[in-house]
C-alpha cells in the first residue's frame, strides 16, 4: 500500500519567507514522489507515530540541512493530482529557517533558491505554494 495512491496520504510543508520578502523553494527532480519539476517548499510525508511537527523539523534537517522554528500553521489543503492519481492532505506551516539552508537531497532536488514573493517561478505548486501564500499575505499585509 502506497501513501497517497492507494490511501489518503499526510504531507506538511514549511513556508520559510526571509526579511527580504522572498520565500525559499526546491525544485522537484525526477526522484521525486509527484510533480516533478514544479517548485515546491521542503516538507514530507508524515509517518506512523511522529507528529506532523516533528516530521516538518525532521524534513527540514534532511532536505535543506537546518533547524527550524515553526511560527505557526497558516492552513491545510487537499492537494489532489488527478494526473497523478494521487490525493495528500498537507499542512503548511511558516517557519524561520535557522542556519543557511542548502540542497541536501540533490537526487531529488533539482534547484533551491530563494524567490521575492511577486516573482515566482512560473511553474510553482497552486496548492502547496501560491494558496498558503496568499493567506499569508492578506494576514500580514504584504
Amino acid at each position: 500500500m502506497k501513501a497517497g495512491t492507494d490511501y489518503i496520504g499526510v504531507g506538511c510543508g514549511g513556508l520559510a519567507i526571509n526579511e527580504k520578502d522572498e520565500v525559499l523553494l526546491l525544485k522537484r527532480g525526477k526522484n521525486s514522489k509527484n510533480e516533478v519539476g514544479m517548485w515546491s517548499k521542503f516538507g514530507g510525508q508524515v509517518e506512523f507515530g511522529q507528529t506532523v511537527e516533528e516530521t516538518l523539523k525532521k524534513e527540514a534537517m534532511e532536505e535543506i540541512g537546518c533547524e527550524i522554528e515553526i511560527l505557526e500553521l497558516i492552513n491545510y489543503v487537499n492537494h489532489i493530482i488527478p494526473e497523478e492519481k494521487q490525493h495528500w492532505v498537507s499542512f503548511n506551516f511558516l517557519v524561520k529557517i535557522i542556519g543557511e539552508p542548502k540542497n541536501m537531497e540533490p537526487h531529488k532536488c533539482d534547484e533551491m533558491g530563494w524567490f521575492h514573493i511577486d516573482n515566482l517561478p512560473k511553474n510553482t505548486s497552486p496548492k502547496l505554494i501560491l494558496e498558503p501564500l496568499e493567506i499569508y499575505r492578506k494576514k500580514y499585509g504584504i
